[in-house]
């Protein structure tokens, strides 16, 4: 097919991306310092009552997450973070996330008594007074639970992390422009001082089946890539139905919610003690065990056992999860879990319940119907329920590629960070 080129309406287009990215960079620069404001809170209750508390401020050495594009969000998320100007009330940034605690609150266990959970969020350091917002949706997409605080950057009771004392870490792969990349941190669980050698191995086994995959493989210059080499004080991981329980850099463990396979750690302050004043804004977790499992919790971690003959495909689909915001595509034969209300359509990209098709992939249909279909199952929901292929990455460790939809999602998502 013949194009036609007309240069001269090229002007107006470059001068309003520059116009953009200046944009974008001045309202960085005018509210944000290039330092990082860990915040650190317990979600604490149970299935009746949910409540949000602060812990504690932290202020880190530089800030390695987004720039532009500050006060929007790729994905929905089960929950949002926000932080707005004091004096004029504009929203300054927002990011997305989900929680082991809502989680927690889709099992029977939580109609007893509170529990209490750990979570920590990066937003930059602001210049000026800060009102944070942080708010909790239910699978409703309803809000559930809120809080709003106010930081003052001048806090002196701000404690200062990541200055000195800093883990020892390897970078494993820089990114083509390290001030527009997305910064992956592996970090060590179950490696003792002597075993990190090993850990390296892992990671460079790790990063190789991630980069194998597309998009990361054509996009693999907009990721910056440390190994971070926390030490612990014995081998492995804890398995509590074995009754095992092992001293380890994160306290990880299996059976998380009384499920076998559930790999993960509820100290999120020690994980993010371990990486302070290194590069990181996504986490993968490479645990030493060989026994089957894993987690991947959107922009908060992916945890995945190194040693396994499916740890790679884990590792892959778990940050399909961790970084992706994309749903588990599989479904119980035996035991739905009503995760997802079918009569609200869900925010991850790659699953449908019908109710607004539409911003899905509909249009991928009409395009390439070879590409994508509308496949009952997904969700843990045999019905009512949809995915777009009969098998993908996010459905079986089988399957050796991504879909077409996530795909796609996972182009945008990178696009989103690093494209400006």
């Amino acid at each position: 097919m013949k194009r036609l080129y007309k240069p001269i309406h090229l002007l107006p287009l470059l001068l309003a991306l520059c116009a953009t990215m200046a944009s974008a960079a001045q309202d960085f620069d005018r509210y944000f310092s290039d330092a990082t404001l860990r915040i650190d809170y317990t979600f604490t209750g149970n299935a009746t009552e949910q409540r949000i508390n602060v812990d504690e401020l932290v202020r880190l050495p530089r800030w390695w997450g987004k720039r532009h594009r500050l006060s929007e969000v790729p994905v929905r998320g089960n929950g949002q973070i926000t932080v707005r100007d004091h004096a004029n009330g504009a929203v300054i940034y927002r990011n997305s996330f989900g929680t082991l605690f809502q989680e927690w609150l889709s099992y029977d266990e939580s109609k007893g008594p509170s529990r209490s959970f750990e979570n920590v969020f990066l937003v930059p350091m602001p210049k000026d007074t800060a009102d944070v917002t942080v708010e909790l949706f239910d699978n409703r997409q309803q809000p559930m639970v809120s809080l709003t605080h106010t930081v003052v950057p001048t806090d002196i009771l701000i404690r200062h992390a990541g200055e000195r004392e800093v883990t020892p870490h390897k970078l494993m792969q820089a990114a083509a422009d390290s001030s527009r990349c997305i910064h992956i941190a592996y970090v060590a669980e179950g490696y003792q001082e002597s075993e990190m050698p090993l850990f390296l191995q892992d990671v460079e086994r790790c990063m190789g089946a991630l980069f194998a995959h597309e998009p990361f493989r054509s996009m693999r210059d907009r990721f910056e890539v440390t190994a971070v080499m926390s030490p612990s004080a014995e081998s492995g991981t804890s398995i509590p139905r074995a009754g095992v329980w092992k001293q380890t850099a994160l306290h990880s463990h299996f059976d998380t919610f009384y499920s076998d396979r559930y790999l993960t750690t509820l100290h999120l302050k020690d994980l993010h003690d371990w990486l302070a004043g290194i590069a990181y804004e996504h986490i993968i977790v490479l645990v030493n065990t060989e026994q089957y499992g894993g987690g991947g919790i959107l922009n908060s971690y992916n945890l995945s056992m190194a040693h396994h003959e499916k740890t790679l495909p884990v590792v892959v689909h778990e940050f399909g999860h961790s970084f992706g915001g994309l749903a588990d595509e599989y479904a119980y034969e035996t035991e739905a879990i009503p995760m997802y209300p079918h009569d609200v359509e869900p925010w991850e990209p790659n699953i449908t319940t019908r109710v607004d098709f539409e911003s899905k992939w509909a249009d991928l249909m009409r395009s390439h119907p070879e590409q994508a279909g509308l496949y009952e199952g997904a969700g843990y929901s045999v019905k009512g329920v949809y995915r777009s292929s009969a098998d993908c990455r996010m459905r079986t460790n089988e399957n050796p590629t991504f879909c077409a939809v996530c795909d796609r999602a996972l182009r945008q998502l990178i696009d989103f960070y690093t494209a400006y």
